[in-house]
């Protein structure tokens, strides 16, 4: 999962919503050598499947991923610098992921296990199914399954587009879907659209802009996302746009 993680990563933890990634299915793909990737990202707010976790304040999430033969181990963290306007930064998610990606071909699948490990929340735990091919617009599908704090099911379609303007320059489009399904809630959910402009340097290194907007997709979903955001961060909205900065170093 370590290509195109800016646009992963914008919609909060390692996967958010899934592979928002321009070309999503070579982001499963690995290397048969070891590999590493440390990166930071700056935003202008945490937006999780249309749940927003920030307001007016920026959030800082550096990430370390380690992986050998399509295993990988990433660790990412969410800092928030202003927490609810409280003049105090905060370090509130730890997330660690497990995963295991391997093509067969054009085809490309991933499973997985995510620990979130969320300050002043219960933390909970994930399973999720990837599958994605190798064609145009990159079309990828991934399966949650949510079995501890938050039980239930998430469902991301995602494709995507990496168009070369240079050498080093690249604008990468995505665009998401999300369903959610649980005992109490089961609606079409959320939707992202995003972009980047990755720009490689050095042997080494990635700075990328980005910019997300993030909307309901249904009635219900709209009003199941304004109530969860007035009570978190004191706004009944259920559409955001947002971005930053990502910079990366993979070796």
């Amino acid at each position: 999962m370590k290509a195109k993680r800016y646009l992963q990563g914008i919609t909060g933890g390692l996967l958010g919503c899934g592979l928002l990634a321009a070309t999503a299915t070579s982001a499963m793909a690995q290397p048969e050598e070891p590999w590493a990737e440390l990166a930071v990202d700056a935003y202008s707010q945490y937006i999780w499947r249309g749940y927003a976790f920030s307001r007016d304040s920026l959030v800082i999430q550096p990430s370390m991923t380690v992986g050998w033969q399509g295993f990988s181990v990433n660790l990412w963290g969410n800092l928030d610098t202003d927490l609810y306007g409280a003049d105090t930064s905060v370090w509130n998610e730890t997330d660690l992921t497990l995963a295991y990606d391997h093509s067969f071909g054009p085809l490309d699948l991933g499973i997985g296990y995510i620990y979130y490990g969320l300050g002043g929340e219960d933390d909970t735990q994930e399973f999720y199914l990837a599958v994605g091919y190798d064609t145009f617009l990159s079309p990828s599908l991934t399966i949650y399954r949510d079995t501890d704090a938050a039980p239930g099911w998430y469902v991301s379609l995602a494709v995507g587009h990496s168009i070369a303007l240079a050498d080093n320059l690249s604008l990468d489009l995505g665009a998401e879907a999300g369903y959610v399904y649980t005992s109490d809630y089961d609606a079409l959910h959320d939707g992202v659209i995003s972009a980047a402009l990755p720009y490689q340097f050095g042997d080494y290194f990635t700075v990328a802009p980005v910019l997300a907007y993030s909307f309901a997709l249904s009635s219900d979903a709209k009003d199941e996302l304004e109530a969860a955001n007035d009570a978190a961060i004191g706004r009944d909205r259920a559409n955001f746009v947002y971005g930053g900065l990502s910079l990366s170093m993979e070796f």
